[in-house]
């Protein structure tokens, strides 16, 4: 068989013109880059949901759900088993049962598809007396500017892959499979670098130009402590929390500003992520460190400072999974951008994890000036599947449904 490039070339040396085929050599092109990422594929099985721990993918589509007027607890078991199957295909590169474009589903370039459930949920199953106490909606701050179009929602589908085509495609696929049964509440898209730009690991930068989350858990023993649920009934033993907040930020002000202001306001130098202490980006802050004038060198207002857990919490450290946004701006507004985050985290109990960080940064944080809460939402979501595993759910949240 005659790859595409071996056509072209082939073409270009009949009519003479081997320039082309050299340019369709590609120097510049990776050996073999379009081929890896197409054929890379995250496990959809397993004791925990893909899509958590996962190392980062490129896109982002968040969707959400109200549940259709009749359903029930019944109807609810019926959509989870559909799409559990039809992600668990998807996410393999194959055909869904029904699908009629298998040539859409070859490439899932680290497709990961990963569903939660919102506390209506369980008025819907009639399972209040089950529902996490955790599992309501975040306090409203006093900087809050929630809009009701990016609230709470009935089930929530995270669907990540490194191609936006893929990413696409098992959207749309997972929308229409369940029509029957939810009705699309909101979408929220996200981007962060294209893969293979940042090297293995590396931290990512948000529009504002820092990094974003370099004090996030890495080993699984950190966040197995963050993120897994490991207390409570064996449905909910594996599963997590996933909180999302909508944040709008105000690059117009901000590029007001100059570097070292901006620095002073993170607690983080911008080229390296490092703290204003010194060292490295995973360097320990010295927040006892001065400057020749006896200031501090880290702001205790920084953004730095104010999410840290103090000492007497080490719980409340969050897994981030940060996605930045970048819409067209209001044409009514005289913004020239309509950019922000759609910050999503997972961890064991909001309550005792998000909340009190949110807290503590809605109190005082330097940051405060240029970004804005927009959105808030919160989602128990199930453990992982594997129906060839009796010790594991079938399907997403057969624990709690059967």
């Amino acid at each position: 068989m005659v790859s595409r490039r071996g056509f072209l070339g082939g073409a270009g040396l009949i009519a003479g013109a081997s320039a082309l085929a050299g340019c369709s050599a590609g120097e510049n092109e990776p050996d073999g880059a379009s081929i890896s990422l197409k054929g890379q594929v995250v496990e959809f099985d397993g004791r925990h949901q893909a899509g958590i721990a996962t190392p980062h993918q490129a896109n982002l589509n968040l969707v959400a759900f109200t549940l259709r007027a009749g359903v029930d607890r019944a109807g609810v078991t019926r959509l989870m088993r559909v799409w559990t199957e039809d992600a668990r295909a998807l996410c393999a590169g194959e055909t869904p049962l029904g699908s009629l474009e298998p040539e859409m589903v070859t490439s899932p370039a680290n497709l990961t598809i990963t569903c939660g459930f919102g506390a209506s949920l369980f008025d819907v199953t009639q399972q209040v007396d089950l529902r996490p106490g955790w599992l309501k909606p975040i306090p409203e701050f006093e900087r809050d500017q929630l809009r009701p179009e990016w609230g709470e929602a009935d089930l929530v589908l995270q669907i990540c892959s490194d191609d936006p085509v893929t990413l696409s495609h098992a959207t749309r696929h997972m929308i229409r499979s369940g029509v029957d049964y939810a009705a699309t509440r909101w979408v929220q898209q996200g981007f962060m670098n294209a893969h293979g730009v940042n090297e293995t690991d590396e931290t990512p930068r948000n529009l504002f130009g820092q990094k974003d989350g370099t004090v996030n858990p890495r080993t699984d023993d950190e966040i197995q402590q963050a993120a897994w649920i490991s207390e409570g009934p064996d449905w909910a033993i594996d599963g997590s929390c996933m909180v999302v907040r909508r944040i709008a930020m105000n690059l117009d002000e901000w590029e007001i500003l100059d570097r070292p202001s901006r620095e002073v306001s993170v607690g983080r130098t911008l080229d390296t992520g490092a703290p204003l202490s010194g060292g490295d980006e995973f360097s320990e802050a010295d927040y006892s460190a001065r400057d020749s004038y006896g200031l501090p060198l880290i702001d205790p207002a920084s953004h730095l400072a104010r999410s840290r857990a103090p000492e007497s919490n080490p719980e409340q450290v969050i897994l981030r999974r940060v996605f930045n946004y970048d819409l067209p701006p209001d044409p009514t507004s005289e913004e020239l951008s309509n950019a922000g985050l759609v910050f999503i985290c997972f961890q064991k109990n909001p309550d005792l994890q998000f909340t009190p960080i949110q807290q503590r940064l809605d109190e005082q944080d330097r940051l405060n000036q240029w970004i804005t809460h927009i959105g808030s939402a919160v989602f128990f979501i199930p453990p992982g599947t594997d129906p060839n595993d009796s010790s594991r759910d079938d399907f997403w949240g057969a624990g709690l449904l059967l």
